[in-house]
């Protein structure tokens, strides 16, 4: 600048000067004016001044107050020196024109500062100061509560704490981005307050502190713990149900933070502890809700959730079906059981109804109706694993033939004769019984069995049973069939002989009429006598003209064996069938001898030939005749001489009227052809011998 430039400036100032006195000599008033903002910002420690002007008087008052307390009074260029509260001497310093100065400024002289200026006769002039001391913010930490954080549970806050400093201004983030009151987040005074967590504020959380002489960031990482989440349950192999033996794995698993622990409980018992429950050959006693429990070991929360595991095993065997009669013969009851499984098997019978059904065991009655008859029923049994069937069919009784056993009570000396009538029918057929016209009713004659299907008759006399009829009545819900019976005496029908190849041994087979009352058998037997027989042992040969018992037979049997028979001699057997001591009529007479055994065939030719055999026995008794008459005329003419005794002895010896080699049968021996040509008046006369023909063998069974 040069000096020409300072000479103009110096005339302005001068000039204004000038002007004012000029002003104020027209009109005078004490005006005070800042000369700096009047909110003055300063650091702590730093100097600062409040900076004013004035004028329209010379020389005034000057007074600075914090808030209403007076600090400090002077009059400008007054030669005493500013009156000073003391204690703010070491501060606090006054300017010639009235501004106040801090020096070393602290804290606390932070405060809304006054100026009042006064001139005698001018009034007073005021202005006003803020002053804001601000220390350098150092050693800001963030705080969080509660700690640790919840989901949902409960607000948490971030509030931060500073060794010293003051904040004029906090800016809050949140993974770098600011954070902004809304309905989540309330930024505080010194603090953050973010309303029911979610997991995903889990993150980085930022406070920015600031004035005009410092500014910090400080961070936080925030966690907040979640879970257990609704636990998510598999099965692997996935099925809707396993199999008795199956072996399967159950997972178990939840979202949350930290991560939770599972457990597998069944039955009140823990299982597994890491969320996998492996089973292997499972039963079906493991079949049932599982729980999977799920805990998150820092929030102390935990969930559970059943999982239902369906352990099916089939059935034993197949349905059975059956029927029986119910309310007194009128009705019938299907009934189908499929028993064992898990679970029971669903059972019904479509044909009949189609709402009724049962597990396992199902019964179902019906009334009876004719079209029930012989139709066959089925039961629809249905199980997870297998589906199966059953059928019944209903009947009405068939025909049936009673059958008659006798025995013999040895304590009571009683005949028991027992009548069974069963009769083929579905549901079972009830018996009823009666003799004539009357019903039987069980006594100490008549006992009738719990399931009425036999008649014990108890008499000790086998007269007392015959000509008595017995009837039995078969009776099911479908029908009735009835028998009558009529009792006989002990007799045998069928008696047969079946020797061995060597005619050693013989078995005796023979068989009762059904209505016959039988209690036992004596076999006979007419011929040598058997070993059995003889004390010494030995054998005796030749025939026994009279039957003899040689065995006892109970009324139950049917055949007899007889041993130790000599092939080269000749018996005949029969069976003489006995109610208690009353014999029957003996069975007919078997022959065993060395010619006999002859086939059904052989036996039928012999038969067919016995006329043709007496015809040419007739012709040939004819020609012997007449042989023997046309001697007798001969030898009356011709020399007698004695009787040899060849002849004598044909004549005297008398032939076995049963040759061993011929089943007599009832047959007439041979004549003895020597015999007829003898007289009384000729015996000491020696004929010729006549040597007759060979006897021609018959045989017949008696």
């Amino acid at each position: 600048m040069t000096w020409m430039d300072e000479f103009w400036r110096l005339n302005a100032v001068f000039l204004v000067i000038l002007l004012s006195f000029s002003f104020q000599g027209a009109h005078c008033e004490l005006v005070v004016s800042p000369v700096v903002p009047t909110l003055v910002k300063a650091a702590a420690g730093s100097t600062v001044t409040l900076a004013v002007s004035f004028s329209g008087a010379p020389d005034p008052t000057v007074t600075w107050f914090k808030e209403n307390l007076p600090v400090v009074t002077w009059t400008i260029d007054s030669s005493s020196p500013p009156d000073i509260a003391p204690n703010y001497r070491q501060v606090l310093r006054m300017r010639k024109d009235g501004s106040l100065t801090f020096v070393n400024v602290t804290r606390n002289y932070t405060s809304n500062y006054t100026m009042k200026m006064t001139k005698s006769g001018l009034g007073t002039a005021v202005t006003y100061f803020t002053l804001l001391v601000f220390d350098n913010i150092q050693n800001v930490e963030l705080h969080l509560q509660p700690d640790p954080v919840k989901e949902g549970i409960d607000d948490f806050t971030l509030q931060y704490v500073m060794s010293q400093g003051d904040v004029e201004q906090q800016m809050w983030f949140f993974n770098a981005k600011e954070i902004k009151t809304d309905s989540r987040y309330s930024v505080e005074q010194n603090s953050l307050v973010v309303r029911r967590p979610k997991r995903s504020d889990t993150g980085q959380y930022t406070v920015k502190l600031e004035n005009p002489f410092s500014t910090v960031e400080t961070d936080m990482n925030v966690t907040v713990l979640y879970g257990p989440d609704e636990p998510i349950l598999e099965a692997r192999p996935d099925r809707p149900f396993y199999l008795s033996g199956d072996s399967l794995s159950l997972f178990c698993q939840a979202e949350g933070l930290p991560q939770p622990t599972a457990v597998w409980v069944f039955g009140g018992e823990n299982l597994s502890h890491d969320g996998v429950l492996n089973l292997t050959n499972v039963q079906t006693s493991q079949g049932g809700n599982y729980t999977c429990m799920v805990l998150n070991g820092q929030t102390k929360e935990q969930r559970q959730k059943n999982m239902t595991l369906n352990v099916y095993e089939r059935p034993s065997g197949n349905p059975v079906c059956s029927v029986q009669s119910v309310n007194r013969n009128t009705g019938l009851q299907y009934h189908c059981l499929w028993w064992g499984g898990t679970p029971l098997a669903w059972l019904s019978f479509p044909a009949l109804s189609n709402t009724s059904s049962g597990a396992g065991n199902f019964n179902l009655t019906v009334t009876t109706s004719d079209n029930l008859n012989r139709k066959t029923i089925t039961c629809v049994a249905v199980h997870p694993v297998e589906q199966n069937q059953c059928n019944v069919t209903a009947s009405s009784p068939v025909d049936f033939l009673p059958a008659v056993r006798t025995t013999f009570d040895l304590g009571e000396g009683k005949i028991v004769v027992t009548i069974q009538c069963v009769s083929e029918a579905s549901p079972e057929a009830v018996v009823s019984w009666s003799k004539g016209s009357e019903a039987v009713i069980s006594g100490s004659t008549y006992q009738i069995s719990n399931n009425t299907t036999q008649l014990e008759i108890r008499y000790y006399n086998v007269s007392s049973f015959l000509l008595q009829k017995y009837a039995c009545t078969c009776l099911n819900p479908l029908g009735s069939r009835r028998r009558e019976i009529q009792l006989r005496g002990p007799s045998i029908s069928d008696f047969r002989l079946f020797p061995n190849q060597a005619r050693t041994v013989v078995t005796l087979t023979w068989e009762v009429p059904p209505a016959s009352v039988v209690t036992g058998f004596d076999i006979q037997m007419k011929g040598p006598n058997l070993p059995s027989e003889n004390h010494n042992g030995s054998q005796i040969r030749g025939s026994s003209n009279k039957y003899r018992t040689i065995q006892l037979k109970p009324g139950s049997a049917r055949s007899a064996d007889v041993f130790n028979l000599d092939p080269d001699s000749t018996y005949r057997f029969r069976v003489v069938p006995k109610a208690r001591i009353t014999e029957g009529k003996p069975s007919e007479v078997q022959i065993l001898g060395p010619g006999g055994g002859l086939s059904g065939p052989a036996i039928a030719g012999i038969a067919a030939g016995i006329p043709c055999s007496l015809l040419f026995l007739l012709l040939l008794g004819g020609f012997i005749y007449l042989c023997v008459y046309c001697n007798k005329n001969k030898s009356s003419r011709q020399t007698r001489y004695p009787v040899s005794r060849a002849v004598e002895k044909a004549i005297t010896a008398q032939p076995d009227s049963t040759p061993h080699n011929l089943l007599t049968g009832g047959l007439k021996s041979p004549p003895d052809y020597n015999r007829l040509h003898q007289t009384p008046s000729d015996r000491s006369v020696a004929l010729p011998t006549f040597v007759p023909p060979q006897p021609v063998r018959v045989a017949t069974t008696v």
